[in-house]
């Protein structure tokens, strides 16, 4: 007879006792062993959970009689998650849990779902959250991580019909995740490539996936709008791919402005880090997209590019062009393995090129030319005479990439 799999439930007993406890039982009914962490910042009463706030606490680095003693809210906040991770990746790390579900309303969703995000993409998460409709608070919740959020509706306070209903579809759901769904991705005789996409080059995408998974790979896609490129450093920090094409890194510039398509701090350094093989390109990073409540009086001036009525491409000065390379050069000068440059000499995108307003080739020099002075000699820049679109450039990448991965 098969082993229980073990859910961790993350939870606030001092508010959402009844609820937890229905949680608790629900489990044990359709056979999942739960494994309760309290979260309680405030509750005097003697906590019940396997896992309880002095033990969380103490994981954070401080004791509970501080945690109460103390009115810094954000502070406290942060050493009950900070402990609240802490243990639940050395769970997961002993293969101790097999899943990890949580009940709240904002605060208690906000904190949960942080501890969720530590956890490696595969490992399954739901979040009965009260509020995750609220506007702004999923995109919060959600972050980078493969959370399951489920919408209860109604306020959870009290085990009514309606919410025991919520809580029954929620436990069915993760024990059918945890019991049913292979969860692991270690074991593959596939070599595996990351791959950042944008709409501006995904036919240059789409025929490079295509051609390398004839010859045996497997290739993920990440949208490099913001969200899917800082999952896709996460996720190469893990240890999930061997090898990465980098075709739309215009998050590195956007993180370095603050605009609207940020990549995260780490954008372009992972798989340096890493010591994992690298082509890069340069899809989006002539142009910016800062929202229009960042617009300068300037940016009206600026060449543009109107991709659909909500989305408009401003392009870059020279100026800027200049400090996108340096932090080009920052990040890939660090690289621990190799590293390909490709640029397309006849436009960047399908955005960028021949007859559309911000298509500037000798402006772009700027950006080569930087690179070229201060990137270290075991970069290789390989120049291609062809619009990224174009079939020639992506045979290009496609065979840099059969040489290098």
């Amino acid at each position: 007879m098969a082993k229980p799999k073990t859910v961790l439930i993350i939870s606030t007993l001092d508010t959402k006792r009844d609820e937890t406890r229905y949680l608790k039982y629900k489990f044990k009914e359709i056979d999942v062993l739960p494994l309760l962490m309290d979260l309680s910042m405030r509750g005097k009463e003697k906590s019940r959970a396997e896992l309880t706030p002095s033990h969380v606490a103490s994981a954070g680095g401080s004791t509970i009689e501080e945690i109460h003693r103390s009115k810094e809210r954000s502070t406290i906040t942060n050493i009950i998650i900070d402990g609240a991770t802490k243990i639940a990746k050395d769970l997961y790390s002993a293969g101790k849990i097999d899943g990890i579900m949580a009940i709240g309303g904002s605060t208690g969703s906000l904190m949960a779902t942080d501890v969720m995000r530590a956890l490696p993409f595969g490992m399954p998460k739901l979040m009965i959250s009260s509020t995750a409709a609220l506007p702004g608070l999923s995109t919060k919740y959600i972050g980078t991580g493969d959370i399951l959020l489920f919408h209860s509706v109604i306020e959870i306070s009290g085990v009514t019909d309606m919410l025991a209903n919520v809580m029954d579809r929620a436990c069915y759901c993760m024990k059918g995740m945890v019991k049913y769904v292979n969860n692991s991705f270690s074991e593959t005789s596939k070599k595996t490539i990351a791959m950042t996409m944008l709409g501006p080059c995904e036919q240059c995408a789409s025929s490079v996936r295509a051609a390398l998974e004839k010859e045996g790979f497997q290739v993920t896609g990440f949208s490099a709008a913001g969200v899917g490129d800082r999952a896709m450093e996460k996720m190469i920090a893990q240890g999930f791919f061997q090898g990465v094409i980098d075709l739309a890194p215009g998050g590195v510039g956007e993180h370095y402005f603050g605009y609207m398509r940020d990549g995260g701090p780490n954008r372009l350094e992972s798989a340096g880090k890493k010591g994992i093989p690298q082509i890069v390109s340069v899809c989006s990073v002539n142009h910016m997209t800062p929202s229009r409540s960042k617009y300068k009086k300037e940016f009206h001036e600026r060449r543009k590019y109107d991709l659909d009525k909500f989305r408009t491409w401003l392009r870059l000065s020279t100026d800027e062009l200049q400090q996108v390379a340096n932090e080009f050069v920052r990040k890939l000068n660090g690289a621990k393995a190799p590293v390909k440059l490709v640029i397309p000499m006849r436009g960047w995108s399908s955005v960028d090129s021949m007859g559309n307003s911000t298509y500037d080739p000798l402006e772009d020099q700027i950006f080569i030319d930087t690179l070229r002075e201060k990137l270290d000699p075991r970069i290789e820049i390989i120049e291609v005479d062809a619009n990224m679109e174009d079939p020639l450039f992506s045979r290009q990448i496609t065979q840099l990439a059969l040489e290098m991965f």
